[in-house]
């Protein structure tokens, strides 16, 4: 069996009972970064063995998954926050996983895109994922025109290194539109900023930015 188990953004006492009770019982765990799974680990007295699966080493990571799987053993997915497969790695091994008739299963629990959205006071009936944007301008400004006319919220992840350039080409092919900024969440210092995209271009200005933002963006009404 494979299991995707979400585990927390911020907050190491969002993690769920049946998360931990995984975590504990599995066989293997296929971490985004093992070091950052480690320490939830560790406060939680978990001492099931780690091997390393992102971006970089994908192919090999999910072969030793698929691997492991096929011989008895069970495994579980994380990723440093939030649900695998989720603009972070996780899809790989699931479709590995389909394809070998493995059973998988899904431990539900904390997700940024959803916690962002519910607090940005846009509307939440029908809504868009867009995950990380391209990062050069023309390149995004392409990605964003995609959605353009789209009636539906958008929400967009963004390093704070681009944040500022990913918001003026949001205004340029959005126009001025209401939206939200999240970043922290569940953290001490949790900020949501909401306003128009100019009025949050400006309350950037002179600020020193950290950590992964989140932006909720009013569809076109």
């Amino acid at each position: 069996m494979l299991y995707l188990v979400a585990t927390p953004i911020g907050n190491l006492a969002d993690i769920s009972l049946r998360a931990l009770e995984t975590l504990r019982s599995v066989d293997l765990i296929a971490a985004e970064d093992t070091r950052k799974t480690g320490r939830l680990l560790r406060h939680y007295d978990i001492d099931t063995p780690q091997i390393s699966y992102h971006e970089h080493n994908e192919r090999q990571a999910v072969e030793r998954i698929v691997a492991a799987l096929r011989s008895g053993r069970t495994a579980a997915v994380v990723t440093n926050a939030g649900t695998p497969g989720i603009s972070d790695p996780g899809f790989s091994a699931v479709r590995r996983a389909l394809e070998e008739e493995i059973p998988v299963s899904a431990i539900p629990g904390p997700t940024g895109l959803i916690a962002a959205l519910v607090l940005s006071g846009l509307p939440l009936h029908s809504f868009t994922f867009r995950g990380f944007p391209p990062r050069k301008t023309a390149a995004r400004r392409r990605f964003l025109e995609v959605d353009s006319s789209s009636p539906h919220t958008l929400v967009f992840y963004e390093s704070p290194h681009r944040l500022r350039a990913f918001l003026v080409d949001a205004l340029a092919v959005f126009g001025d539109r209401p939206a939200a900024l999240a970043n922290d969440l569940t953290k001490l210092y949790e900020q949501v900023q909401r306003g128009s995209i100019s009025t949050l271009i400006e309350a950037m200005e002179g600020r020193t930015l950290r950590g992964e933002y989140i932006v909720v963006v009013g569809g076109d009404v």
